[in-house]
């Protein structure tokens, strides 16, 4: 039932001219609501929606230099950095590996150490660092953090320079 719904939620968020990550975050606080019986109002909607397409827009600024992070990620990495206690750094790690189901994907990690060819990118005090490698197949990427039943990972929302990815989302085709 909750999956029809998300369905039904992304379809419209997509044909109303939302981006894919808006409309899948929009469906997704649809279906949290309608499993604790939250009645959802189509203020909540444009709200929601709006607030989404705000924090696309700034990861995608914080994107086009390097790598952006959706406010779901920068949250996460908050989150897990208090965990992890003050005197401690934590780093979210994005790298780049031949394989996977399409010929590259994508590995998270949490890392604490920053390397001669590291690049870090900061957002809202959460940090993200890639190596140089993988930054070029990663430049211009918007990463975020899902939060669903069917799993809890950060992940690639978008990438400008993938052609096309799995159905799992976690490994990609590079363009050209």
């Amino acid at each position: 039932m909750l999956r029809a719904i998300g369905s039904a939620l992304v379809g419209a968020e997509l044909r109303a001219g939302a981006s894919r990550a808006t409309a899948v975050a929009a469906a997704a606080a649809a279906a949290r609501r309608a499993a604790r019986g939250e009645p959802s109002t189509s203020a909540q909607a444009r709200g929601y929606a709006a607030s989404a397409d705000a924090s696309a827009a700034d990861a995608a600024a914080a994107a086009a230099d390097g790598i952006g992070m959706d406010d779901s990620a920068v949250e996460r990495l908050r989150q897990l950095q208090q965990q992890a206690g003050a005197g401690k750094q934590l780093l979210l790690r994005v790298e780049v590996e031949g394989g996977g189901c399409s010929g590259f994907q994508y590995k998270f990690r949490l890392d604490s150490a920053v390397g001669p060819d590291d690049r870090v990118f900061e957002r809202g005090g959460a940090r993200l660092v890639t190596d140089a490698v993988s930054l070029g197949f990663l430049k211009g990427a918007v990463i975020e953090y899902e939060d669903s039943l069917m799993r809890s990972a950060f992940q690639v929302a978008t990438n400008p320079n993938s052609e096309s990815t799995c159905g799992c989302g976690s490994s990609f085709v590079a363009k050209g």
